[in-house]
């Protein structure tokens, strides 16, 4: 196995990734409204938390250089256990253990085929609503950039 090969992500594990990375930027009213509309709720049980911790954030100087401490970051996570068997983690930044808990029970659900295409509509719309909120975010910096030339004086 050649070093490419050893360090690809499963085409499954980057949908995951990319999926709890979206819970993560999700709003709690996203994801209580998208629990609250399922019909037939599998049972939920705790396995861990949801609880807070610091973690220690790393740096490097130049993106390149010797790793440092740059301080800690406040975090939350959850691991739940579906009464279906799937098990589902959630951690994001902050202080929001409800929004881990909502996490962790939409990353189970996205592990079981028959209610994946519905966790798989919550993540194209928070991934809309985030692409929207970047295009503000842009458009407002847009407004305020300056943009600096030099013009040549003609004194050579």
């Amino acid at each position: 196995m050649d070093a490419k090969q050893k360090h690809d992500t499963p085409p499954e594990a980057a949908d995951r990734k990319e999926g709890m990375r979206l819970l993560a930027r999700a709003t709690l009213a996203e994801l209580s409204a998208a629990w609250e509309a399922i019909s037939d709720k599998p049972e939920v049980a705790p396995v861990r938390g949801p609880e807070t911790g610091l973690v220690m954030v790393r740096g490097r100087i130049g993106g390149g250089g010797d790793p440092f401490n740059l301080g800690e970051a406040t975090v939350s996570r959850a691991t739940i256990r579906l009464s279906t068997g799937e098990v589902g983690h959630g951690q994001l930044l902050g202080t929001d253990k409800e929004h881990a808990r909502y996490a962790a029970i939409f990353d189970a659900l996205l592990q079981n085929e028959a209610r994946r295409p519905a966790v798989e509509a919550l993540h194209r719309l928070i991934a809309a609503r985030l692409e929207v909120e970047d295009r503000q975010k842009a458009e407002e910096t847009a407004a305020t950039r300056v943009d600096f030339f030099t013009m040549v004086r003609g004194e050579d």
